[in-house]
């Protein structure tokens, strides 16, 4: 080979490289796995227990869909709110986890048989290794549920299936609230370990699943008539299924690369004769 041919290859593949890199910076910058709702790590997590703190508004933000949950109550598949956007931050011995929602009413009291409260619920698989039914699990796979009310407060529960719910004597969970501009927006904060075997502990070596549900009261929602979303995760982790995302892009660049300098390489040799 010529110099000449020597130079034009290295210009190719330099070239490629370029080409190659300026198009999976901005990829591996704001692609995520789906269902995945980003984790900042902070130094001190208490300024993030206000939910109107400004340091929220540095966190990743999360728009999850919400639909009916099945239901054998009257009209339960008439329910009001459609999307939550989710927020999670943790330090080194709490996790925050902020929800808003769109909710032009406060319902806060209940007064009769027919006035419910506004509610917000997350989700969580007791096992962490385990992903259970999304209706509150089951008997062999049981969930730890962190739910807000916003007539009674917050309560910790166990279930093992639709209509199985246990409280627990002394929730773990505390959480802050506040409702401005036609909008909820509650905290969840939680020791990121957990004392009892039927609660959620949070490693920082596997993921962790979890799903949102919420309430209007004003839509006479409760119990099993809510919103709800699919199962989500926390990337505490690698990530569900094996190598993390960035790693499979790298791949994928990987072999790109190898196929630009292929085809630079024959292209140069066939006008050389």
């Amino acid at each position: 080979m010529t110099n000449q041919r020597r130079i034009a290859v290295a210009v190719a593949v330099v070239a490629g490289l370029a080409l190659l890199s300026a198009a999976l910076v901005p990829m591996e910058a704001t692609s995520r796995p789906a269902n995945q709702i980003p984790i900042e790590e902070v130094g001190d997590g208490t300024a993030y227990e206000s939910p109107t703190a400004a340091e929220w508004e540095d966190v990743p933000a999360v728009p999850v869909p919400m639909t009916a949950a099945p239901s054998g109550l009257p009209n339960a598949a008439d329910t009001s709110v459609d999307r939550a956007t989710v927020r999670v931050v943790h330090d080194d011995e709490r996790v925050y986890v902020r929800v808003a929602w769109d909710d032009a009413t406060v319902d806060d009291e209940i007064t009769d048989s027919r006035s419910f409260a506004d509610g917000v619920a997350l989700q969580f698989p007791t096992n962490a290794s385990e992903r259970p039914a999304i209706a509150m699990g089951s008997s062999r796979s049981t969930v730890n549920v962190w739910y807000w009310d916003a007539a009674e407060g917050t309560e910790e529960l166990l279930a093992g299936g639709q209509g199985s719910t246990t409280p627990f004597e002394d929730p773990a969970v505390e959480t802050s609230v506040e409702h401005d501009d036609g909008r909820w927006q509650v905290v969840f904060v939680r020791s990121l370990t957990a004392d009892s075997p039927d609660r959620t502990s949070i490693e920082m070596d596997s993921d962790v699943d979890v799903a949102v549900a919420a309430w209007n009261g004003s839509n006479m929602e409760r119990a099993g008539h809510k919103s709800t979303t699919e199962w989500y995760h926390l990337p505490f982790g690698p990530g569900p299924g094996g190598a993390p995302f960035e790693s499979i892009l790298w791949a994928v660049a990987g072999i790109a690369i190898v196929v630009v300098i292929a085809v630079t390489i024959s292209a140069v040799r066939s006008r050389g004769g």
